[in-house]
């Protein structure tokens, strides 16, 4: 099993992907800004669970229509401002708002990538690229981590790890083997546990 990092964000690393993201979405007909947010938040936080280390360590909270990056808009605008704007922008409105839809000026650096967060980017971009805006909402509004945060609260990435189905034998059998071998790892390092009754 990988040992998780706590998060740290990259700042150069989160803008690579989301020209990289932005890139890729744009071909899509329910391109904007929630699937956008959510490619990124999915990508991280499954990247977080399979590799044991987010992709751009981003701070995600909980917005009305899912998990989005904290401080999103000023990285964009930075973006959008420098001297050779990385991004551009229109608004889209739609039935019942403004979209913001950003779009790539220049391809992404993917040497700052790893083979596995390639990998998890394009299965996520995958996952929602049939889906429109609303249903890749719902999607996030799915998990544990965003249905116990407050509005604007931070969800931690490791609510990845969060569920309310059942336990099953196997679970309950992987947890027994867990604790055996964590009791063993402690008594190794001279910690001694009294056994639960």
């Amino acid at each position: 099993m990988t040992a998780l990092t706590t998060p740290t964000m990259d700042r150069e690393k989160f803008k690579e992907t989301l020209l990289y993201v932005a890139a890729r979405l744009a071909r899509l007909p329910s391109y904007g800004s929630i699937k956008l947010n959510k490619v990124l938040f999915f990508s991280d936080v499954l990247h977080y669970a399979t590799y044991g280390k987010s992709i751009t360590g981003a701070t995600y909270v909980r917005h009305k229509f899912g998990p989005a990056p904290r401080g999103l808009r000023q990285i964009q605008q930075e973006m959008i401002d420098a001297d050779e704007a990385d991004l551009a922008v229109t608004v889209s409105p739609d039935e019942h708002r403004s979209n913001r839809l950003l779009f790539a000026t220049r391809e992404a650096d993917i040497t700052k990538f790893t083979g596995s967060e390639i990998e998890v980017i394009g299965r996520v971009i995958n996952m929602v690229k049939d889906h429109t805006a609303e249903e890749a909402s719902d999607l996030s509004h799915a998990l544990e981590g965003w249905q116990i945060a407050a509005q604007g609260e931070v969800i931690p990435y490791e609510a990845i790890f969060l569920y309310r189905t059942p336990l099953t034998r196997e679970d309950e059998a992987r947890a027994d083997s867990l604790v055996e071998e964590l009791r063993g790892e402690l008594e190794r390092a001279g910690v001694h546990l009294e056994p639960v009754a």
